[in-house]
């Protein structure tokens, strides 16, 4: 009797084990991939989800909405979801501040002005929300120097801060509204600066204030140098000097420190930051540092806000931090010594 050996179930055996080592060196080799992927590749796959919203608390067209929006478009491209600006408009902007600190859905950021961010507990007691403690730092996105505009009929330069002191407070300086960083900034160059005493007269924007100088309601302002330009070159309102230091966005303007003006309000300029809530999970600041990184040294954005009278800064959260901590001691003491409290 001839004995004969079935291969067949030996060959199905080696085949089940030749697929399962397979699948085992593909598991292996999709291991290394994911230990090898840069944290980009790690990061777009957790965040974000889903549309991610920019809110803004100030109206379509200002300064803060305009560079929301100019940002906007290219981060929703490199992070391949939606961006939209939401505009939640009052309490200077603090409206859309609280909405941002209460936020939970890891999708919320805010696009705030210095105030936002320093003074806005100082000034409204009442929030409920702490600008040093309910907020992700991410970048400081942009800044602008304030420039100091007179009519064009009074004198210029040194002999306009002369006349000014010799007026004390006969002469009148407009803002955009009390506790501005315009308001704030005149009250500290008054502060620093014996002798010059103008009273303020607030307004509800810009172009008010523009008017009000242009027709000698005041004899002064401090503005941020996109808002100036085009009235100074066209000779309907002078300028005086620069706070700060020299700058590209108006080569031609002299730093009032230059005219004899002392203090470190001298410092003082406007910016907007990019935040989020506290609650903002750690894959999507990484994110948004990574790609606001590369976004910002865009020279297509630079050169859209250097034409409205802004820098493209962007910085990582421990540099906007040192911005944040000084301006807030300096107006702190400035909003305490005047006793400049408001109610929502």
């Amino acid at each position: 009797m001839k004995f004969k050996l079935n291969l067949r179930p030996c060959k199905v055996l080696f085949s089940i084990v030749l697929f399962s080592s397979l699948q085992l060196c593909v598991a292996f080799a999709q291991m290394g991939k994911t230990a090898n992927a840069s944290p980009s590749d790690l990061h777009s796959e957790r965040w974000p989800k889903h549309t991610v919203r920019i809110l803004v608390g100030f109206p379509a067209g200002s300064t803060p909405d305009m560079i929301a929006r100019t940002i906007a478009e290219p981060l929703s491209k490199s992070l391949g979801q939606a961006v939209i600006v939401e505009n939640h408009v009052g309490v200077s902007g603090n409206l859309a501040a609280q909405l941002v600190a209460h936020a939970q859905d890891d999708h919320t950021l805010g696009l705030m002005i210095n105030g936002n961010l320093t003074t806005a507990k100082l000034l409204y007691p009442s929030l409920d929300f702490d600008p040093l403690k309910d907020f992700s730092l991410i970048s400081l996105i942009a800044d602008s120097p304030l420039v100091l505009v007179a009519p064009a009929n009074l004198p210029s330069g040194k002999a306009f801060l002369a006349t000014a002191q010799t007026q004390g407070n006969h002469w009148n300086y407009g803002s955009v509204g009390t506790g501005s960083m315009a308001h704030l900034a005149m009250e500290a160059l008054k502060a620093s600066n014996p002798g010059l005493l103008p009273e303020h007269i607030p307004y509800p924007g810009n172009p008010a204030v523009m008017s009000a100088l242009m027709a000698g309601e005041i004899q002064m302002a401090l503005v941020p140098i996109g808002v100036a330009t085009p009235l100074i070159h066209s000779e309907k309102i002078q300028a005086i000097g620069l706070l700060g230091s020299k700058s590209i966005l108006a080569p031609a303007l002299v730093p009032l420190s230059e005219l004899g003006v002392k203090g470190g309000s001298t410092q003082l300029q406007v910016w907007d930051a990019l935040v989020g809530p506290k609650s903002l999970s750690r894959d999507a600041q990484s994110r948004l540092e990574r790609e606001l990184s590369v976004l910002l040294q865009s020279n297509e954005l630079r050169g859209q806000l250097f034409n409205q009278g802004w820098i493209l800064r962007g910085t990582n959260k421990e540099a906007l931090k040192n911005i944040i901590n000084p301006e807030y001691l300096l107006m702190q003491g400035l909003i305490d010594k005047n006793k400049i409290h408001i109610t929502p």
